[in-house]
């Protein structure tokens, strides 16, 4: 575990120091196309990693509220640790991931870049380029303090995304549906659900019971478009109510299956 600054100079703990810079410069990613954070708002952070989303969702008001969920040990330690130094109160963590049901788990756990660590491993071995495109778009659109990024010569992409995958491993972790959450700890309201897992996306939707989709607001959500998935994600949003809907490639990752979707209520 190791100490790094954010762009703000915001000091938090982290296990790879570019990684970190990297979480915060998605942050402005998930918050356009009308997602927003207000004072007094419980946001729901699926696949928090360190939880630096939820260190900066903390900022928009001394009422806010996040519960970040994080399955991988190694890297729950490392929330707690931020949650604990930041404020523990507001900012709750769960040590366990979200899926369709209670369960446990096998998770490829990759210590050379633990954001991509997944329980569908299946989505980096069906396209061995897809790692490469990653890193590629990385050096096409690096955070802030990273920018000699871009002097790297793309053909050293495959190179680099091969040695991030080195040394992986196979963790189990615990899994409960978000109604579950929802019922343990007598949520009234959910204002902005942001989930981002690594290819479990589907499971974690199809874990929200009927009674619990009006207590969401808005979502955002990073979707692996893999045999039609956008659509069926959007799809469902659709049929559950919300009305404005708004999907991209993040900037940098144009060349991936990749795809942040915006869901609001009209």
């Amino acid at each position: 575990m190791k100490k790094t600054k954010l762009r703000d100079g915001t000091v938090i703990y982290c296990l790879r120091k570019p990684e970190a810079k990297m979480l915060d410069h998605h942050v402005e990613g998930y918050l356009q196309h009308g997602i927003a954070i207000n004072d007094g708002d419980v946001i729901f952070d699926v696949g928090a990693n360190i939880g630096v989303f939820g260190i900066r969702a903390l900022q928009y008001g001394p009422n806010v509220k996040t519960y970040c969920f994080e399955p991988i040990p190694e890297i729950a330690e490392v929330l707690q640790k931020n949650a604990d130094c930041i404020d523990k109160n507001r900012m709750r963590v769960f040590k366990h991931g979200i899926s369709d049901f209670n369960t446990t788990a096998s998770f490829t756990y990759f210590p050379n870049t633990p954001a991509l660590s997944t329980s569908h491993p299946e989505h980096w071995d069906e396209n061995p380029k897809a790692f490469r495109d990653a890193v590629k778009g990385t050096m096409k659109n690096p955070p802030v303090g990273m920018k000699w990024m871009r002097l790297i010569p793309p053909i050293f992409a495959g190179i680099i995304a091969r040695q991030l995958i080195k040394g992986s491993k196979i963790v189990n972790c615990e899994l409960k549906t978000l109604s579950t959450v929802i019922e343990a700890e007598e949520i009234t309201k959910i204002d902005l659900l942001k989930i981002d897992c690594e290819g479990a996306e589907w499971a974690v939707l199809q874990g929200i019971e009927s009674n619990h989709w009006p207590l969401i607001k808005s979502i955002v959500i990073e979707v692996h478009d893999t045999n039609n998935r956008l659509q069926k994600v959007r799809d469902l949003l659709s049929e559950k109510g919300f009305s404005l809907l708004y999907d991209e490639r993040e900037k940098g990752l144009e060349e991936t299956q990749m795809f942040n979707l915006f869901a609001l209520r009209g």
